[in-house]
């Protein structure tokens, strides 16, 4: 199994909406990736507490592939394309870290 783990920091307002708006918005259109996307096997995507630190991500998505195969499926996909579009217009920072467990 492959883990697919993602942080964003957030613009505190983008395309005329708030960090935390953005970050429902983008909550909202990664999770429905479950349904669009057949080789995603299960997803988290989770927003920070209101009053964190400044230098910490906004937030998290975690995500489970059978294979590395599918990772990139995934990431080619036009639904998560989609949804990526919109983050990259939100974000000001992003790390990343896949893993095989």
């Amino acid at each position: 199994m492959i883990k697919h783990v993602v942080f964003f920091r957030l613009a505190d307002e983008a395309e005329g909406k708030t960090k935390l708006e953005n970050a429902h918005l983008i909550q909202q259109g990664l999770m429905s990736l479950l349904d669009k996307v057949p080789v995603l096997r299960s997803e988290r995507v989770g927003i920070n507490i209101p009053n964190a630190k400044k230098t910490d991500y906004d937030l998290c998505l975690e995500c489970e592939f059978d294979t590395w195969e599918d990772v990139d499926t995934y990431q080619n996909h036009p639904e998560h394309l989609k949804v990526a579009a919109y983050i990259t217009k939100c974000r000001t920072a992003r790390a990343a870290v896949d893993y095989e467990f």
